[in-house]
């Protein structure tokens, strides 16, 4: 079973790029969190149904680097999404008892907002 924070980052990932969350769900914690540039989500749910709407909108998804030491996983990737050039995101994983209780996710969102409208 995936358990440390690097290999439950790397899953998240790995599912994002499948668009398939199934793998994921079981490592989500019940009070887990996410916070983003295009919004924030409270719990399993909201969380998976977040991820799946930014999944279905990604064009792209390279991990260009991932730092993790015993709770936290730092990835560093580009997306593309929508037709806009690729555009650098950090994505911030908090894992405690092999579960994901927080991500925290930042970029530029003004490339893909431009491509949208």
């Amino acid at each position: 079973m995936t358990t440390t924070p690097a290999s439950i980052a790397a899953l998240y990932f790995d599912c994002w790029e499948r668009k398939d969350f199934t793998d994921l769900a079981p490592h989500l914690s019940p009070d887990c969190t996410f916070t983003g540039v295009f919004g924030v989500a409270q719990g399993p749910d909201e969380f998976l149904r977040g991820l799946t709407g930014m999944a279905a909108g990604t064009d792209s998804l390279d991990v260009r680097k991932r730092i993790s030491d015993k709770t936290d996983v730092i990835t560093w990737f580009d997306l593309g999404m929508g037709g806009a050039p690729a555009t650098a995101v950090a994505n911030w994983t908090h894992v405690e008892n092999g579960l994901i209780t927080a991500v925290n996710v930042t970029f530029d969102p003004r490339e893909i907002l431009a491509a949208s409208a």
